[in-house]
Formats: structure tokens, sequence, C-alpha cells
């Protein structure tokens, strides 16, 4: 496998989960050396079981203030870094993308940016807890364990899920949630992106065959309409995995697969 270590990785974590989430990638890639950083979104600078505890920070954020977070950090680095994310994190990553940052990008199992029209039943049971009442967007919705195991962690046991849910589990700010699923219905949607931006970093879809939350048509959806673009754009599907895939079994081989990747198609 060919290493460029000189490139900062930087790890994006989706809703309902922390820089945490990351835990095993940041030291499988910091053995690799390279330099890997996992920053949170504003306010999840603290703990997860503080943020479980007092939820205020997460209750209102925006997908801009996100994005533009993010942006603030990418900025600050050295050299265009290799930006790696799953969910959620995927939609922000497109959208630093589009503001001509990053040297490469794969987002696993990413959530949708305005113009997929793709909406599986599984997407709708999964999110349904968030927006079966339209006074959660202005709150922190979060997932009791049995639909935390249907969304995230169908392929695994009822026991192996709690044991996940405890451990980095925390609710999601309902207006990114809803801001997500109106996005078609929104001209002037913070997740709105030009598909085909002639200048934008290389981008890897990968997709889960199991996954309720962002299952893979929608990434191919996505994946589709990116590729509207000139720039190098990619689609890889694994079989079995849900949407945890980042820590399911075998995550091993797909963070090797997308480093490999990444360092391919590298631009800058």
């Amino acid at each position: 496998m060919n290493h460029d270590t000189s490139r900062t990785i930087v790890l994006i974590h989706g809703l309902w989960l922390t820089p945490r989430s990351w835990e095993n990638w940041v030291a499988h890639y910091s053995a690799y050396g390279y330099n890997v950083i996992a920053p949170g979104y504003p306010g999840f600078e603290v703990e997860v079981e503080a943020l479980r505890a007092d939820p205020s920070p997460i209750a209102k954020l925006s997908i801009d203030e996100v994005a533009d977070h993010y942006e603030e950090i990418v900025k600050r680095l050295d050299r265009p870094p290799i930006i790696m994310a799953h969910s959620f994190g995927g939609t922000v990553t497109q959208l630093l993308l589009d503001r001509g940052l990053g040297a490469a990008a794969v987002v696993v199992d990413s959530a949708i940016v305005r113009g997929i029209r793709r909406v599986p039943i599984s997407q709708i049971r999964s999110l349904f807890p968030a927006l079966d009442n339209p006074s959660h967007r202005h709150e922190a919705v979060g997932f009791t364990a049995e639909q935390f195991h249907y969304a995230f962690t169908n392929c695994m046991s009822k026991e192996e899920s709690q044991k996940i849910y405890d451990r980095y589990h925390i609710p999601a700010p309902g207006r990114i949630i809803w801001d997500g699923a109106l996005a078609n219905f929104q001209p002037h949607s913070e997740a709105k992106v030009d598909f085909k931006n002639p200048t934008r970093a290389p981008l890897l879809f990968i997709a889960g065959s199991e996954d309720h939350v962002n299952p893979a048509s929608v990434n191919k959806a996505n994946y589709k309409l990116q590729s509207k673009s000139p720039s190098v754009t990619d689609y890889t599907e694994f079989a079995g995995r849900c949407h945890y895939t980042c820590g399911q079994e075998g995550w091993q081989a797909l963070a090797d697969y997308a480093i490999s990747w990444a360092n391919l198609n590298a631009k800058n």
C-alpha cells in the first residue's frame, strides 16, 4: 500500500455520534504514520456523556454552521488534506469539496445533498423518530436502543448493538435532519452543491448493502449526480455492511481501501 503520510487525514463524524466513533480509525491511520484529526461539530468539544447530560449545544445546530466550522479547520492546515466522512459527515464533505477544499475525499454511507430524490422505506423508518413531529426541528433528538439497532446496527445482535449504543450514541440536531429531508423543497437549501463543479477534489462514495439510514441506492443516486463533474468520482458497495460500517467487524479492510483510493487519486 502506498502511503503519502505528509497529508493530514480529517475525519468527520455523522449524526447521533461524536468524534469518539472514529477512535479505531484514528489509531489505525496513525500507526501508518499519518497525522489524523477528528474534530467534532461546534459545541461537541466535550465527551459523549456530557452531551447526553446536556444536549443544548446540539439542539439548534445548522448545516451551514457545521460546514463553516470544518472549513475553518481545513484552511488552517499546511496542505490540502484527505477528508473522510460518515453519514451526515458525507453531506458536509460534499459542501467542503464544492468550496474548493481538500485533496481527495471518501464519504461512507453519505447523507444526501439537494437533488437526491431517492427515499427508501428503511430511510424513512430510520429517521422517523426525528421527523414524526415538527417540534423536533428545534430539539436534540435521540434514538432509543431499539431504534438505534434498526437504524445503525441491524447486522449485529441486540447485545452488540447495546454496547455500541452505550458508548457512542448522543442526540442529533433536529434542524439538520429536517433541513436535509426538505432540501429538495428549499431553493436556498444549505445542503446544495454544484454537481458540475469542474475543480472539486476527487470523491469516492462507499455504501453498505444493508444500510438502513442511507441505503446503497441513495449513495448511488448521489454518485450519479456528482459524476456530472469532470473530476474523478467513484462508487464502491460493500456487501453485508450496515450504517455502523466504520465500526462493524472488518472495518480495517474498508479503512485500507479508503486510504489507498485517496492516495491514488489525491490532487495538489
